[in-house]
C-alpha cells in the first residue's frame, strides 16, 4: 500500500498533481490540493514527478 502526502508549506496550488493523477486522488480546494483518500494511491509516483516545488511525496507502507 502507499500513502500520498503533501507539505502544505510548498504547495502552492497550481494543480499540476490534480491533472496527473491517474487514481484521481487529489483535488483542488481553496487555491490548496488536498488528498482524498490516501490509502487509494497506486504508487505511480505521477504526481510527484509533475510537482513544480515539491510538496507531494509518496510513501509505501
Amino acid at each position: 500500500m502507499w500513502i500520498v502526502s503533501r507539505d502544505e508549506a510548498k504547495c502552492e496550488g497550481c494543480g499540476e498533481c490534480v491533472e496527473a493523477c491517474p487514481a484521481g486522488i487529489l483535488v483542488l480546494e481553496a487555491g490548496r490540493v488536498r488528498v482524498t483518500d490516501e490509502t487509494a494511491c497506486l504508487g505511480c509516483e505521477t504526481c510527484v514527478t509533475v510537482c513544480p516545488t515539491g510538496a507531494i511525496t509518496i510513501q509505501e507502507v
